[in-house]
């Protein structure tokens, strides 16, 4: 059915100014501010009662009202103006968009799980319109509020479903938009088994080294699957354990699943001010994370300087550290990492850097995502290497402990040091035998 977007940029004004009046009432009045859901209500009730004076109107000037379905429509695009995503809200409630890409209000390009990349309709009236809904969700995602304007021209946030948003503005000539969903939020080891990124074998490798403490970075590229795997490794971690996150923008919400990480603490980047005042930054808070009484320490995405604190986390007692990085293969994450170092304020030179990755880091775990499709016709996202960290001489000394045979598979290559420590673990080494 066709919505009249006029009529919900209006009534969603109305709505939110008799919604923002009622907060001042209650404010007056000395009453307990409504809770999340009770605005949701009470917004739910006033968008009933604007559209019921809407369809008096029509009927005090001759016209007809709205039908039934056209009021229960425009009701729905009302609520996701004021709560959601605005005309976004129907693409990220398809289970089977996994990407949207917004060139303008207009050119909008939605990634499929079949690999089908679609050109849609336009989720704005104009570019004017867009920024506004951006500048929305800014204000009301995360834990503070993220500017996006002029001064501010860059966004990444987490959209109510969890979905990553980035935006840009300014830099460039219309304003640009990637939303990235994850479509399993409750993931675990063996759903990714049952989906082909992991082998049986490693499933049961990989849950036997988060048992046994093992720090691991998780490598791959844009959209490889990263942040799924880490929810998967994540929730194989006791829930007697008290998790500290670190993100730039929440995103791996382990909070959620309260019955299984009942104790988990979820910390998030604080951008500066328009005077450049009150930032926070990732480093900042990973140092924070260690005086909070931390089981382990989740950083949700290495970009920066916060490399060093967290390798030094890793190195004074906390081990089952868990992170994700950028990188082309297993073997550059340790040049990844050491150019983050030289990057920071301590200005690591590379052999320090090289030593503190020896001693911090277990196993670096890579992602790969090919253009190619599996059964299905879904993009198929695999585990192709693992590496565990052996030592320094110079340089990271590493073996490469799974890596793919010749015909793919991803099978047991190098021997592990560890090895019966895993087994202690409930890891039955049988490829190794």
């Amino acid at each position: 059915m066709t919505i009249d977007h006029t009529l919900v940029k209006r009534f969603r004004q109305e709505v939110g100014d008799r919604l923002a009046h009622q907060r001042r009432l209650d404010q007056a009045n000395g009453l307990v501010p409504m809770t999340g859901e009770d605005e949701r209500q009470f917004a739910r009730a006033l968008i009933a009662q604007v559209l019921e004076e809407f369809a008096r109107g029509e009927i005090g000037i001759g016209r007809t009202p709205p039908t039934a379905e056209e009021e229960e429509a425009l009701a729905a695009g009302i609520h996701a103006a004021l709560f959601g995503v605005g005309r976004l809200q129907p693409l990220l409630d398809d289970p089977e968009v996994e990407n949207i890409d917004i060139n303008g209000c207009d050119r909008v390009f939605v990634g499929y799980a079949d690999g089908q990349e679609i050109m849609r309709e336009p989720v704005a009236e104009s570019d004017e319109e867009l920024v506004e809904l951006i500048q929305i969700l800014a204000a009301y995602s995360g834990l503070s509020s993220r500017p996006f304007d002029t001064a501010n021209p860059q966004l990444d946030l987490r959209l109510p479903d969890g979905s990553r948003l980035s935006a840009v503005m300014d830099v460039t000539v219309r304003p640009s938009i990637s939303i990235r969903r994850s479509r399993l939020g409750k993931v675990f080891l063996s759903d990714l088994v049952g989906n082909g990124t992991l082998t049986p074998e490693l499933g049961r490798f990989l849950s036997a080294a988060v048992a046994a403490r093992k720090n691991i970075m998780i490598s791959g590229s844009t959209n490889a699957g990263k942040t799924t795997l880490l929810r998967a490794l994540a929730n194989e971690i006791a829930p007697t354990e008290r998790l500290i996150t670190v993100e730039r923008a929440l995103e791996l919400g382990l909070d959620q699943f309260s019955e299984l990480h009942p104790n988990v603490v979820a910390f998030e980047q604080r951008l500066p001010n328009s005077e450049g005042q009150g930032e926070i930054s990732m480093a900042e808070l990973v140092r924070r994370s260690l005086r909070m009484n931390p089981s382990r320490v989740i950083v949700g995405e290495v970009l920066g300087d916060e490399i060093v604190t967290m390798l030094n986390a890793m190195t004074q007692g906390n081990d089952g550290s868990l992170s994700t990085i950028h990188a082309n293969s297993s073997m550059e994450v340790f040049n990844r990492i050491a150019t983050y170092a030289l990057q920071a304020n301590e200005r690591l030179p590379i052999e320090a850097t090289h030593m503190l990755i020896a001693g911090a880091i277990d196993f670096v775990v890579f992602l790969e995502k090919r253009n190619e499709y599996a059964e299905g016709g879904t993009l198929r996202r695999f585990v192709s290497s693992v590496r565990e960290v052996a030592g320094v001489d110079g340089r990271v000394l590493s073996s490469e402990v799974f890596a793919l045979s010749r015909d793919g598979q991803l099978v047991p290559h190098a021997p592990l040091s560890c090895l019966e420590e895993l087994a202690r673990h409930g890891y039955d080494p049988g490829g190794w035998a």
